[in-house]
């Protein structure tokens, strides 16, 4: 019953900034752990950032990581961007539907970024 939509993706030229937003919606009794992650065409899907779990080393210093508890949401602002960063980006949110019921791990659709000039 929960859902992740992503959103903020699009095209920038090198420099540029974004700012990717992650709603989730549903049955949500709490969130357990909230990421980003990013394929690029040709490569392995990669950690990019977690709450309290900090940044890759390719965005740290670039990206921040950030989210609104209250309203269920996960944003990823993104500067000085580059053209490796372009990829998919996806939100990766550990939700639990109940009080003692399981964690369950949910992926967003995915957001195209791309960085070009």
């Amino acid at each position: 019953q929960v859902q992740l939509v992503e959103s903020g993706g699009g095209l920038v030229q090198p420099g540029g900034s974004l700012k990717l937003s992650c709603a989730a919606s549903g049955t949500i009794f709490s969130i357990d752990a909230m990421h980003w992650y990013r394929q690029a065409p040709g490569k392995e899907r990669e950690w990019v950032a977690g709450i309290s779990s900090g940044y890759a080393d390719s965005v740290r210093g670039r990206f921040t990581i950030s989210r609104d508890t209250a309203k269920n949401m996960l944003y990823l602002q993104m500067n000085s961007l580059k053209i490796e960063d372009t990829a998919v980006y996806y939100c990766y949110v550990v939700i639990r539907d109940r009080i003692q019921g399981p964690s369950k791990n949910y992926w967003g659709q995915g957001t195209q970024v791309t960085v070009s000039s």
